[in-house]
Order: C-alpha cells, then sequence, then structure tokens
C-alpha cells in the first residue's frame, strides 16, 4: 500500500468510492471542478491509498485558517480494519498541526453509524453544544 497526496487526476476513482460508499453525500461541491479548487487551496493536505495501482483509501483535508476539516474519510470495505483510517486521520492532524491549525472538526451524517463509531473510539468529541446552519446561495438544493 501506498500512501500520498491526493490529485485531481485521482478524482474518477475518487468519485467512484465516494458513490460506492454509504453514508457519503455527493454534492455540487464534489464536482471534478470544486474538488480541484479544494486541493489548491489546501495543497498536500488530502491523501489517498493505493494497492495495486487502485485507490482503496482517502481523506479529504483542508483548513480556513483557524480549524481544520475533514471529509470524506473512505476506506474500501475490505481493507478495513487494518489501520488505514487512523493513519490518514494521524497524517492529516500532523500537517494541519504543522502550520498552526490545532482544532479539526469532521461532520457525521446522524444515520452513518459506521462513521460514528470510528469517531467515537477514535477519541474525538460529539458535540452537543453548537447547532450547524447552512445556507444555500443557489436555486439548486444539492449544492
Amino acid at each position: 500500500m501506498e500512501f500520498r497526496v491526493m490529485t485531481i487526476e485521482d478524482y474518477g476513482q475518487l468519485i467512484g468510492l465516494f458513490k460506492s460508499t454509504p453514508g457519503i453525500a455527493l454534492r455540487e461541491a464534489d464536482s471534478k471542478e470544486s474538488i480541484a479548487k479544494y486541493l489548491e487551496r489546501n495543497k498536500g493536505l488530502s491523501l489517498v491509498v493505493e494497492a495495486n495501482n487502485t485507490i482503496i483509501a482517502c481523506i479529504m483535508c483542508g483548513h480556513d485558517g483557524r480549524r481544520g476539516s475533514l471529509q470524506h474519510l473512505i476506506v474500501k470495505p475490505e481493507f478495513r480494519k487494518q489501520g488505514i483510517a487512523k493513519i490518514l486521520v494521524n497524517k492529516c492532524i500532523n500537517n494541519l498541526q504543522k502550520i498552526g491549525i490545532d482544532k479539526t472538526h469532521i461532520l457525521v451524517f446522524k444515520t452513518n453509524k459506521t462513521g460514528d463509531q470510528f469517531w467515537s473510539d477514535s477519541g474525538w468529541t460529539l458535540r452537543s453544544d453548537v447547532n450547524m446552519y447552512s445556507f444555500i446561495f443557489s436555486d439548486n438544493p444539492n449544492a
């Protein structure tokens, strides 16, 4: 297995991985153009894992200058329970800390029990003190 930085050339495999993973929702923000902008803005932070020239895991990592954010942590089912997800998360956290980001968030759908279990078991704190609000500046509800 090879851990490496995600590039826009990975998009075809990534979108297939996103679509085949329960608990992952795709939006306009997951278009190739949007992902390219995200990767450019957050150079070197998002990661993939390859086995036999196939992406078997990924994580998207970014920041707003104050707080880090993780999205789309995915490990193909046949590669789970090998510590891959924990390695990806730790690499992201370490890279964020190197640039001065000491707090990181991840949003997990309430229906994603696998995700909830992973983050809870990994020592992350489920927040009950904040509500998340969204504003969509588009006619498309899937923005």
